[in-house]
């Protein structure tokens, strides 16, 4: 069954009629973030599948630098011929244009939405020796019976950590102050360390301080109750639809790449990712499959952006 099913996915995927890429030139994915993290796992776990399914070399180039802004711009210059792509996530296409007075890419007006590639689930957590609760209701009553005597750490300025943060107080009306760092991990380092009491991550880079007790997840942002942490209730439950939604990463190209070719690679995404080992991979990462059709994905870019401002301008955040 399975090997009718990649077959079928292979034939899907095959180059549509009138359209084909360059031959000999291979396909660049710009991963617009350093190596290692999840944009990157993203883009590596299509390399093989893609390649194998279009026929065509496929490489991937680490362009990282300014909030992944030095590798967007790269690739919005780039000629729309299907040969230079780049894995967008909800920070370069959401959270980016929403804080920054000027950035060197339009995200509407520069690229073409191929399709979102993983989802990827929030999680609230706190370190339980500087927070005193257990459920997220306990910590809306604590926040709200010490206004602004807890912190909770974002990656900097800007970032969808910070974004999460901000979103969480004005939706549950509670006060906290937030403490930005240079990154992701000096921002978990600190929290683990006791030094500030609450942060907002992806379930993947906190999940397993989660399962050895040096961190408890209060809420997800997921459609329903993961398996890796049946015991937290979703946001939604909680009764803050608000905040539900997961981060991404998807897959853009220039704008004016012809249809056709877009239509292509989003059959092509769409069938690696029932490849064989390519979901449990990303699954392992806190990585949820999706491969939606670029006008979906279109639309979910704009919604982003709309929906960030809005929680930019209540913060108050702007960055030149």
């Amino acid at each position: 069954m399975q090997r009718r099913h990649l077959l079928s996915a292979l034939a899907a995927a095959s180059v549509l009629p009138g359209m084909s890429f360059a031959q000999g030139k291979p396909i660049r994915i710009v991963v617009p973030f350093p190596p290692g993290g999840a944009t990157d796992i993203t883009g590596r776990a299509l390399q093989e599948p893609l390649s194998r399914l279009l026929q065509q070399p496929v490489v991937i180039d680490n362009r990282a630098g300014a909030g992944g802004s030095i590798g967007m711009a790269e690739v919005a210059r780039a000629a729309p011929d299907g040969l230079t792509l780049c894995v967008a996530t909800l920070s370069t296409h959401g959270v980016n244009p929403a804080v920054f007075q000027k950035l060197p890419y339009d995200p509407i007006k520069d690229f073409v939405g191929v399709t979102e590639i993983v989802k990827a689930p929030g999680v609230l957590v706190i370190n339980p020796k500087e927070v005193p609760v257990q459920t997220f209701a306990e910590l809306v009553r604590f926040l709200k019976a010490n206004p602004g005597k807890v912190s909770y750490a974002s990656p900097g300025n800007g970032t969808i950590g910070h974004m999460w943060g901000e979103l969480f107080k004005n939706s549950t009306g509670t006060s906290m102050v937030h403490i930005p760092y240079r990154g992701a991990g000096p921002a978990l380092n600190d929290v683990l360390a006791g030094q500030v009491g609450v942060y907002f991550d992806q379930v993947a880079s906190s999940l397993s301080y989660v399962k050895t007790g040096k961190l408890k997840a209060l809420a997800v942002s997921w459609g329903s109750r993961l398996d890796v942490l049946p015991d937290v209730p979703t946001y939604a439950e909680l009764g803050f639809p608000a905040i539900n939604d997961p981060s991404w990463f998807g897959l853009v190209a220039p704008a004016g790449t012809p249809p056709a070719l877009v239509a292509q690679l989003q059959q092509a995404v769409a069938a690696a990712l029932k490849s064989p080992g390519v979901a449990e991979r990303l699954a392992g990462q806190g990585l949820y499959p999706s491969g939606t059709t670029p006008a979906a994905f279109t639309r979910q870019i704009a919604s982003e952006i709309d929906k960030m401002k809005k929680v930019a301008a209540f913060a108050k955040i702007q960055l030149d």
